[in-house]
C-alpha cells in the first residue's frame, strides 16, 4: 500500500474506559494512533495497550487546544485524523479517507465531513446540531487550534474539502455525565471571557439565555425532535446561562481563574 495514504490517528483521553473501546475499534485500521493522555486513573491505557500501533504520550491538561497542539509534534504521517473518546467513525471510513488523501491535489490542506450527535441513544437532527461540521483531517504542517479554553476551532492554511464521512458522536449518554461536563466546560468559558477582556453585561446575561432557547427550540426546529430537542434547547441556554454567571464570579471575587 502506498505509504503517502498513511494517516496518524489523534486521539486525545482522560478517564474514557466507558467509551475508548468502540472508539479505538472503529480507527483500528490506521498506521499510526497517537493517545494523548491528561494521566487517566481508570483503565483507560489498559484498554489502549490492547490494539496494535498505538503510542501512549501523557500531559498535564490545559485545555483542549494546547492539549492536541503539543501532542502535533508527536504524530508521524502527513495526514492526521483528529477524534475524541466518545466519538466513533461511521462504517468504511478506511477507505472514504484514503481515497480522499490519494485524490487531494496541493492546495487542499483539511477535509470536514458531518457529525451525528446522539442524545441519550437517539440521533437528533435538528436544533442546529446537525450536520454540524467537524474539521478532523488535515496535513499536519498547515493546521492548529486556535488558542481557546475550550471547544476551540481547527485553523486551516489552504482549502478545505467536504468528503461523505461522518463521526457518531455519543456525547450525552446520560444526563449526570453531561451535568459533569456543565460544570468543566462552562468553567473555561468564564475563564475564555476574562482572559478575551469582555465586560459583564446583566442584560445579555439575561437576554442572551432566551434568545439561546428560542433560536434552538422553534427557528432551528429543535421541537422536531421531540423532548430531546426541549431538554438540548434548555440546556444550551443554561449553559449559556451558568458560564456568563461564572463570569461574573470572576469579576466580583476578582480571580484570575475559575474556581473548581
Amino acid at each position: 500500500m502506498d505509504s503517502k495514504l498513511d494517516i496518524t490517528v489523534l486521539l486525545p483521553t482522560f478517564n474514557s474506559e466507558k467509551t475508548v473501546k468502540k472508539t479505538l475499534d472503529s480507527i483500528s485500521w490506521a498506521k499510526e494512533i497517537i493517545i494523548i493522555d491528561s494521566f487517566s486513573n481508570d483503565l483507560t491505557l489498559d484498554i489502549a495497550k490492547k490494539y496494535k500501533n498505538i503510542n501512549i504520550i501523557q500531559h498535564e491538561y490545559i485545555n483542549s487546544a494546547k492539549q492536541k497542539n503539543w501532542s502535533l509534534d508527536y504524530c508521524n504521517y502527513d495526514w492526521i485524523l483528529q477524534i475524541d473518546s466518545d466519538e466513533i467513525l461511521d462504517d468504511n471510513s478506511d477507505k472514504i479517507i484514503r481515497d480522499a488523501i490519494q485524490n487531494a491535489n496541493q492546495k487542499i490542506k483539511c477535509f470536514r465531513f458531518k457529525r451525528k450527535n446522539f442524545v441519550l441513544g437517539k440521533w437528533v437532527k435538528y436544533g442546529g446540531f446537525y450536520p454540524d461540521w467537524q474539521y478532523r483531517l488535515f496535513r499536519k504542517d498547515y493546521a492548529k487550534w486556535n488558542d481557546r479554553e475550550v471547544h476551540a476551532n481547527l485553523l486551516v492554511e489552504g482549502d478545505i474539502k467536504t468528503i461523505e464521512l461522518k463521526i457518531i458522536h455519543n456525547g450525552m449518554p446520560n444526563i449526570s455525565k453531561q451535568l459533569g461536563n456543565l460544570n468543566r466546560y462552562s468553567r473555561y468559558e468564564a475563564d475564555e471571557m476574562l482572559k478575551k477582556g469582555e465586560k459583564f453585561m446583566f442584560s445579555k446575561w439575561i437576554i442572551g439565555s432566551i434568545a439561546i432557547f428560542f433560536k434552538k427550540y422553534f427557528f432551528q426546529f429543535g421541537f422536531l425532535d421531540g423532548w430531546r430537542g426541549f431538554l438540548l434547547a434548555i440546556y444550551t441556554a443554561f449553559y449559556f446561562f451558568i458560564s456568563y454567571a461564572k463570569f461574573l464570579e470572576l469579576k466580583v471575587l476578582r480571580l484570575e481563574k475559575s474556581p473548581r
